[in-house]
């Protein structure tokens, strides 16, 4: 999918369809806040922000601009700092054409808009920009009321990501959203990657389910559902 974007000489990676003038300010909490158009916030860490692209000319979108932060016993040493091993190595550079060759097979993940990485001597910072799905839930939060059907419809839409090779190694239940229409969508591509058919599928799924645990007073009845669809096939 390298040919579909075009990388800037500072350190931006954009959709070649999007206007030339992007900015590393693009990139900047300050700079959507100046224009009164943040409009919301994403929970969890980095913050990510909800953006409305008409401040930059693109009407009818609303874009997620994500930073990347570090977790763990990283982050006591910096919280958005990570050893610059090159540009196409990155982490927003990688997550960013992942993304974009999952969208052309017309699997459901939001459409990448740029990526942006700032080299500071050994190290980088980065962040993304992608199309924010319009109402769309993290499963996380109709688990209380989420039907068998829903359930399957998110087992099998992993299966059709499954036969495609993503490995995606933070699967859990914010990961996963559903739009007003009822479609999975998966998000968050950090650190994934292509694979071949392994181990990594039940251990994905093996995730997902202890991160239901933590949202769902029915786990055991979630899962089943989750593995019913999963085992019957991918839908179109």
């Amino acid at each position: 999918m390298g040919k579909d974007f075009i990388l800037h000489d500072a350190g931006i990676l954009w959709d070649a369809e999007r206007p030339p003038q992007i900015s590393p300010a693009w990139f900047s909490s300050a700079f959507w806040k100046a224009r009164d158009a943040i409009t919301g916030q994403a929970p969890g860490r980095g913050a990510s922000l909800f953006v409305d692209a008409a401040a930059v000319g693109v009407a009818d979108e609303t874009w997620v601009l994500r930073p990347y932060r570090r977790g763990g016993q990283a982050a006591r040493f910096s919280e958005d700092h990570y050893l610059w091993t090159g540009a196409e190595r990155s982490r927003a550079f990688r997550e960013l054409r992942l993304t974009a060759t999952l969208h052309a097979q017309g699997l459901p993940v939001p459409r990448p808009v740029a990526a942006w990485v700032h080299r500071h001597r050994i190290s980088y910072r980065a962040a993304l920009l992608t199309v924010k799905l319009p109402g769309a839930r993290a499963l996380a939060d109709c688990l209380a009321d989420a039907d068998p059907a829903l359930l399957e419809r998110v087992g099998a839409t992993l299966r059709r990501f499954h036969e495609a090779g993503l490995d995606h190694v933070d699967l859990n239940a914010r990961n996963l959203l559903i739009t007003p229409d009822e479609r999975i969508w998966l998000i968050d591509l950090d650190r994934c990657r292509l694979r071949r058919p392994g181990g990594w599928r039940q251990r994905n799924l093996k995730r997902l389910g202890r991160s239901i645990e933590k949202f769902s007073s029915a786990a055991t009845d979630d899962m089943a559902a989750v593995a019913r669809g999963y085992r019957a096939g991918s839908p179109a």
